[in-house]
Parts: C-alpha cells; structure tokens; sequence
C-alpha cells in the first residue's frame, strides 16, 4: 500500500509538471494570438470610424507634456477629398512609390534594409511601406526591434486584407507626425503654410512630404540645403505617382 501512495504522489507531480510546461508553451501563444484578435478588431472598427488619436501620437504627448504641461497636440480630421492630390502625389513619390501596387509590404525593400541592419549590426532601417508606417502609428511604439518589425508586417497585412487602399491613405495622411506636436495633413499645411490641406502647392506638398522621415528636426531647420535639394526631386517624381 505504501508503495502505491509513493506512485501515485509521484504521479501526480509528473502530471502537474507536465500541465505547468504545457502552459509555459501555450500560455504566451494564447497571449500572442489575443492580441491579434484585439488589433484585428481594432483594424475593423476603423474601417467606417475614424481614430481619435493613435499610439504614436498619445506617445508623443506623454514627452511633451512632461516637458510642458500645457503642450497641446495639433490634429484635426479632415476627410480623403478635402485633402490636396499634390499632397498625396508628394508622399506616395517619396515614402512609398509602389503604394498602389504592393500588398502591404515592399519584400525587396525590406531584404535590402535587413542586409544593411546585418551589415551595421543594429536595426538603421525598416524599408516600411506607408501601410506599415500606418500600423507602427496606430498600435506600436518608436522603438526599433525584429519583433517589433513582425508585429508591424502583421498588422499591416490586417489593414491591407480589411481596407481599401484609399482608406488606409486617408487614416495615414490624418495621423502621421509633420513636426513636434503636429499630426495629420490639415494641421501641418496650417503650422506650415496657415493654409488648408486642400489648398497645398505643389512645392508646399512636396516640402512636407520630405520632412516625413524626421519631422521634429525639420520643423526646426526649415531651410537645409538637404530639405530644398530633395524637395525639387519630389516635385519632379509627383506626376508619376499613383493615387489609390
């Protein structure tokens, strides 16, 4: 009889084992697979509903406000037609020139950007299509990691797979950063220009989408020979552009 308690004791700590190592595994990929299925709800919700505010953004303030208290954020929605086609020529021609085309994700750009990462042995460029700039923006932090990069191709596949491609645009050009505190088409054309989004010039748009890559410095250099030289190739690069 003492035999048999020792067995099943034994038993029953193999067993609880067993159950604590199975839950070590399924455990973080039920977490994993949760917060798919949150991003992915999130992703559907937006298709009719347009987001307040995004990840990114919220992020941001938080270092403005703890440097200021009082630092407001620049953003207002404005809808796809009421915003300039040079603008969206000017962003496509520099940020993403085969937007229309693409399913999300640029896979030469991105072989190119890893082999650089490898070569410099640090994350220095993620080659993101402006759908994956978009996914970064409404979910994601700034920081730069391999997982952080999974994460960005996946949601950017969910974007891709529930919106038009029209409609990503509209949400990119309504939430991305155009300097410090300053997010989206229409607050950038009147922190820039104190003109309306729908009203850009060609050389204003083309001057803004050039800035897209590092807009809190560019807000304070205005007038870098990189900033002019660049924007004049946008501005020859525009008509070729294709808008969704």
């Amino acid at each position: 009889m003492a035999k048999s308690d020792k067995g099943g004791k034994g038993g029953a700590r193999a067993s609880g084992r067993r159950g604590w190592i199975k839950w070590l595994f399924w455990g973080p990929v039920l977490l994993v697979l949760l917060v798919q299925v949150y991003f992915f709800l999130q992703v559907c919700w937006w298709i009719d509903h347009n987001p307040a505010s995004t990840s990114f953004m919220r992020e941001q303030a938080a270092v403005l406000r703890a440097k200021n208290p009082n630092a407001v954020m620049a953003h207002q929605w404005v809808p796809y037609a009421r915003i300039s086609n040079n603008l969206k020529r000017a962003v496509i021609a520099s940020e993403d020139a085969n937007f229309s085309e693409h399913a999300g994700v640029d896979w030469e750009a991105l072989q190119k950007a890893y082999e650089k990462n490898t070569k410099e042995r640090k994350v220095v460029g993620g080659a993101s299509t402006i759908t994956q700039q978009l996914a970064k923006n409404l979910f994601l932090s700034g920081s730069r990691s391999y997982i952080r990069k999974a994460q960005e191709l996946a949601i950017a596949y969910m974007l891709e797979t529930m919106m038009e491609k029209e409609r990503i645009f509209e949400i990119y050009l309504n939430v991305v950063e155009f300097g410090s505190g300053v997010f989206g088409a229409e607050a950038a054309a009147r922190h820039y220009y104190k003109a309306s989004a729908a009203k850009l010039s060609v050389a204003q748009a083309a001057r803004l989408a050039v800035m897209l890559p590092n807009p809190r410095y560019y807000d304070r250099h205005r007038d870098t020979s990189y900033l002019a030289r660049r924007t004049g190739i946008i501005m020859r690069r525009m008509n070729s552009a294709a808008l969704p």
